[in-house]
């Protein structure tokens, strides 16, 4: 063999560094084009996610009652999830579309209204004076009152618009995670299967551990969090409209914000009944006022049941992750943010926990 015909083998021979390199750079094109082709079903797909791993025990309750298969359970347990998730929220939504019209032509015309407070408002202990005062103000002169505050209800108020803007998106999203969540349902047994085969390959024997823990996390912050969270809201909500409070889905929204991130309710809820009693009759009122207790405290008695399989995270992480998730991702944010980043922080505790055991066990 002369050195011309080694010369060309040496250049034919393929460099083992470069071909890697090349793989490598495909596979990350093929999956940031992939990524970009499915980013706009993600959001559902993760909401859908969500609610058919946290509704999967009433699935497997109405497969047991009913004797239907998994495909007539699962269209059986959606059609339930519509009628009692989507007409609530489109009900709230349409008065928190309304009132956010009204708020935002009223602060760019300046003719922004604010009703006297009620004489009642004075009586009421410690601040009743003050706060009083404060509203009557307002209640003249608006502008002059809040202009130093003009900037902030100018942010708050574009941030209502736009997130009542996208209500109607917001409740197409809805109904589209419910069905996958639903068609989830129908194959949760093959869902499990791929979840565990995902962990199994990312982290070896432990997969179906961290499997089965992914789950209890994800079901304890949906059903022990997000879900009282919106049943207290809708129930609220409902409220609202009976009593035809002004700014119903306002308060609704602001209601859902405080019950995710823990903070009780009747902060809003105590004082909108004292109100009542100005401006309704006494009977309406009292009614009223009883059924935003039973509202409230509905927390302190469904918490302790649906948490007690469940996982617990700190109060700040599940804050970081629903109102992150609102700033981000809008509505749908508040939800997913709270659940990823509470799966996420339990995740990392565990990997955590789990690595300073071993450095431990090396130790002895």
């Amino acid at each position: 063999m002369n050195h011309t015909d080694t010369t060309q083998q040496a250049q034919h021979r393929s460099n083992p560094l470069i071909d890697n390199a090349i793989r490598i750079g495909l596979i990350a094109l093929l999956v940031a084009i992939c990524f970009n082709i499915s980013k706009p079903f993600l959001g559902p797909i993760l909401w859908g996610v969500i609610i058919a791993v946290a509704t999967y025990p009433i699935y497997l309750w109405m497969k047991k009652i009913t004797g239907l298969g998994n495909g007539w359970t699962a269209t059986l347990l959606t059609a339930l999830m519509l009628i009692f998730l989507v007409t609530p929220t489109v009900m709230l939504s349409s008065a928190l579309v309304s009132e956010t019209q009204d708020l935002a032509s009223g602060i760019k015309s300046g003719s922004l209204a604010v009703p006297p407070p009620p004489e009642s408002v004075a009586d009421l202990p410690l601040l009743g004076k003050d706060l009083s005062a404060f509203w009557t103000k307002v209640s003249v002169d608006p502008k002059a009152t809040l202009g130093e505050f003009e900037p902030q209800i100018r942010k708050i108020a574009i941030w209502l618009i736009k997130t009542a803007g996208s209500a109607s998106l917001i409740i197409l999203i809805l109904i589209f995670s419910i069905v996958i969540a639903g068609v989830f349902l129908a194959n949760a047994e093959s869902g499990y299967r791929a979840s565990k085969l995902i962990f199994t390959r990312l982290v070896g024997s432990k997969g179906e551990a961290l499997t089965k823990l992914s789950h209890d996390t994800i079901t304890s912050v949906v059903n022990g969090i997000l879900g009282i969270a919106v049943i207290q809201t809708l129930l609220a909500g409902m409220g609202f409209i009976a009593m035809d409070i002004p700014g119903a889905g306002i308060l609704a929204l602001v209601c859902l914000v405080l019950a995710i991130v823990q903070i009780d309710i009747l902060l809003i809820l105590i004082p909108l009944s004292i109100y009542m009693f100005s401006v309704a009759d006494t009977g309406p009122a009292i009614a009223f006022l009883i059924w935003n207790i039973l509202v409230g405290l509905m927390n302190n008695v469904l918490k302790p049941i649906l948490l007690a399989r469940g996982v617990e995270a700190p109060m700040s992480i599940i804050f970081i992750g629903a109102i992150g998730g609102l700033i981000a991702y809008g509505i749908i944010g508040l939800f997913v943010g709270a659940v990823i980043f509470v799966l996420g922080y339990t995740l990392f505790i565990v990997w955590l926990n789990e690595d300073t055991k071993t450095l431990n066990q090396e130790t002895v």
